[in-house]
């Protein structure tokens, strides 16, 4: 199985053999059968079917609502976690505020390095990663509407833009997902992280080039905006060789995670990249 950029979909094991369920098919595989279905499977009920589209697209749909629910539901919370000076201007947020936007981020990045590590498809840990990163992105976004109204939806309309045109590209054959190419996706990939980490560790010394909001950061959050949207490729690809090599369909949860982390990291960046636009 071929590497992917998104660290959850690494090292995962191989699917069934054709021979144990039938052949399968993928996001864009039509052979035979029902497009998506391929042969007769086991009962819709068993554990160990095939997974199939309609897997991955109810499972990545059930972890998406539970993170949009949960981030509406926090956001609104977090515009009202303000300290209000004598003047009545606001002089700060509070401490519950800040709880939950520390509390979202450590929970979800411990949910998503147990399930990266344990590489094991799980239904809670996924909805509960999904909800925690909901917190998370909720509570960050609450401020940032605070700051510049209506960016949160401008990020979301964004994200969801950025994630359709990808999947269009990859359904249509629009850009090929070659060994080259994945390379390429994952160098930059790790490129990004490092420039990141080193730019955080500068940070402290008062040199913030990346993060600033001039015009270096904005480059940079475009650049990385464009990684982000190729990662994507990686991980549908990744998911159509899952479904073709008849992996079981509790790994939908597993590829319902991937593209969690995927959305998260793009949304993250699209907020900050609007906000130094709107700066």
């Amino acid at each position: 199985m071929r590497s992917s950029s998104n660290p959850a979909f690494r090292n995962l094991p191989r699917g069934m053999s054709a021979g144990q369920y039938g052949p399968n098919v993928g996001f864009n595989q039509p052979q035979g059968g029902v497009p998506g279905y391929g042969q007769p499977q086991a009962p819709s009920g068993a554990d160990d079917r095939p997974m199939t589209v309609d897997d991955v697209v109810i499972k990545t749909g059930m972890s998406l609502g539970v993170a949009l629910l949960v981030g509406v539901v926090t956001a609104l919370w977090a515009q009202t976690q303000l300290v209000v000076g004598v003047s009545g201007r606001v002089t700060g947020i509070s401490g519950a505020l800040i709880g939950a936007l520390i509390g979202g981020l450590i929970v979800g990045l411990v949910l998503s390095l147990i399930m990266i590590f344990r590489q094991k498809p799980s239904a809670p840990m996924t909805l509960a990663y999904s909800a925690a990163e909901g917190v998370f992105l909720g509570a960050l976004s609450g401020l940032f509407e605070i700051l510049y109204k209506g960016i949160a939806l401008q990020a979301l309309i964004g994200t969801t833009g950025v994630f359709i045109a990808m999947l269009v590209v990859y359904k249509t054959g629009a850009v090929k997902v070659t060994p080259k190419l994945t390379k390429w996706i994952i160098g930059a990939v790790v490129g990004a992280g490092i420039l990141m980490l080193v730019n955080l560790v500068t940070s402290m010394f008062g040199f913030n080039p990346l993060r600033d909001g001039g015009p270096i950061a904005i480059l940079f959050s475009l650049v990385v905006i464009g990684i982000a949207a190729f990662s994507f490729l990686l991980d549908f690809d990744m998911a159509d060789k899952m479904i073709r090599e008849g992996v079981p369909s509790k790994w939908a949860w597993y590829v319902a995670f991937g593209l969690m982390t995927t959305l998260v990291w793009l949304y993250l960046e699209i907020l900050r990249l609007l906000s130094y636009l709107r700066d």
